[in-house]
């Protein structure tokens, strides 16, 4: 592995969760040379991210934390901290498949707002989200046309869902929508965690005129609690390197549009 000495706090932390996904166990003295970094900043970093309940600190290291049940939210805080630079890369990419004036709809989602993060090219754009954060983001440009759909707040995704989001949702249809997805299979397709968010989903891909997924690659071959969606029902699918072999495949014969980044 390169040297990460020039890299940030952030991107070392997210490299160490990334090392856990694969590995049960990680050790201070590995993870200084794999880095070249010293060996208590390295230590910083666990204690870090041990405080924030990401892993469990061990003599010499770390260890993963146990596996979280799909049926559980993951907070987004946490989400954020995983394959942010396929995240930034698939957001440059979905940019790409916006024009000038469009009128779009940006789900909740760390994926979803890499792309709101990359739209200072566009004059005006009409956009709707049931993501607070998102919403703020967007504010930021002091040039779009933003409609926050109203509802119940969900803390773990800071999203609304419910009665009066659905409500909000049904005098819009139209939108390229891009769609954040927890859980993809060719089987079950887009799946998620809470049901209200779910139902949310199936109404934004029933008013949408087009459903482009942006999700990373450790999203596929999984399942969760609720199903939102067929395969069939996107229109696109933009993803990074690591796509499982196959799929691909799998996708283009679903009539999906794949776009790998």
């Amino acid at each position: 592995m390169n040297s990460l000495s020039s890299s940030s706090a952030k991107e070392r932390r997210a490299l160490i969760l990334q090392l856990l996904a694969t590995n049960e166990e990680v050790s201070v003295t590995e993870l200084s040379r794999q880095m070249g970094i010293s060996e208590v900043t390295i230590r910083k970093d666990l204690t870090l991210l041990q405080q924030r309940n990401l892993l469990i600190r061990t003599r010499g290291g770390a260890i993963r934390k146990p596996m979280e049940n799909l049926s559980e939210d993951t907070a987004i805080q946490r989400k954020r901290m995983f394959y942010f630079k396929e995240k930034a890369r698939i957001g440059a990419e979905a940019v790409k498949m916006i024009k000038e004036g469009d009128f779009i709809m940006l789900d909740s989602g760390t994926t979803t707002m890499e792309i709101a993060k990359q739209l200072n090219r566009f004059q005006h754009l009409d956009i709707i989200t049931n993501s607070i954060s998102i919403a703020t983001e967007l504010l930021n440009y002091k040039r779009f046309n933003v409609v926050l759909l109203g509802g119940n707040v969900r803390i773990n995704s800071h999203s609304v869902v419910g009665p009066l989001a659905f409500s909000v949702l049904r005098n819009f249809n139209g939108y390229k929508l891009f769609l954040g997805v927890d859980s993809f299979s060719m089987e079950e397709g887009i799946s998620t965690p809470n049901m209200e968010e779910a139902l949310l989903n199936q109404l934004m891909i029933q008013q949408a005129a087009k459903v482009i997924a942006v999700f990373d690659s450790s999203k596929f071959n999984k399942r969760s609690f609720v199903h939102i969606a067929r395969p069939e029902q996107l229109d696109c699918v933009i993803t990074d390197v690591d796509i499982p072999s196959g799929m691909k495949t799998k996708l283009k014969s679903a009539g999906i549009d794949v776009k790998i980044v």
